[in-house]
């Protein structure tokens, strides 16, 4: 259970400087998927935010930190379970995401970590989504970042989010639907409202329409269950 600990303390520390592409230095057997974790850091050395890449080689980190839990049990000691397996397998992420997000691009990285810190860091999940959506100028960072805060329940920190990095003008339209949701949910009904018409400053306006219409629709069936 020693796992969690440390899963917590790299919770409150600051990112490190990035290392993306250099393989760690180790002296086990070189593993089948070597080839394929170099070029995935490669990829993530040019693009620290490619999702495809993050996440084979999140799997990839996932395996092995889940398989040397086993290779490391005392022949004495009970087996390890599957909990403390899981415990490994996310530490291992979580470094990963420490090491790519000290990329001053990375904003990915940076939500992943912050998913995995929801349950136990508040503060930190709402710093590291906070730099996520600074980093990001299209709205991207921020439509993962409130998407995040509404699947935990937490649909007024990401009113908040939102309403401080939201830009209607240049951000990608989803961003005004993930608001729009959080308004609803935080029942903020009147908030909701000025974030649908907010829309209306979007340039592309074939792209907001049908979502409009879709947001009008929730807005008018929360109000009614109210």
């Amino acid at each position: 259970m020693a796992l969690l600990p440390r899963l917590r303390q790299l919770m409150r520390r600051p990112s490190s400087a990035s290392r993306v592409g250099a393989r760690r230095p180790t002296t086990a057997a070189r593993r089948g998927d070597t080839l394929h974790e170099d070029a995935l850091r490669s990829m993530l050395s040019d693009d620290p935010n490619n999702e495809r890449a993050f996440v084979a080689l999140a799997e990839i980190v996932r395996r092995r930190a889940a398989e040397a839990t086993i290779a490391d049990e005392d022949p004495l000691a009970a087996p390890t379970d599957d909990g403390e397996r899981r415990r490994a397998a996310d530490l291992a992420v979580w470094a990963l995401g420490e090491e790519l997000a000290g990329n001053p691009r990375a904003w990915y990285p940076l939500i992943e970590v912050a998913r995995l810190s929801v349950a136990d860091d508040h503060e930190g999940t709402l710093r590291r989504l906070t730099t996520a959506a600074e980093r990001d100028p299209s709205g991207r960072a921020l439509v993962e970042a409130l998407a995040l805060l509404r699947s935990a329940d937490m649909p007024v920190d990401a009113v908040g989010l939102g309403v401080g990095h939201w830009r209607p003008r240049e951000h990608d339209p989803e961003v005004g639907r993930q608001l729009v949701l959080a308004s609803i949910e935080a029942g903020r009904p009147l908030e909701a409202k000025q974030h649908l018409a907010a829309l209306d400053l979007h340039p592309d306006t074939a792209a907001t329409a049908e979502l409009k219409l879709e947001l009008a629709h929730e807005l008018a069936r929360a109000e009614q269950n109210n």
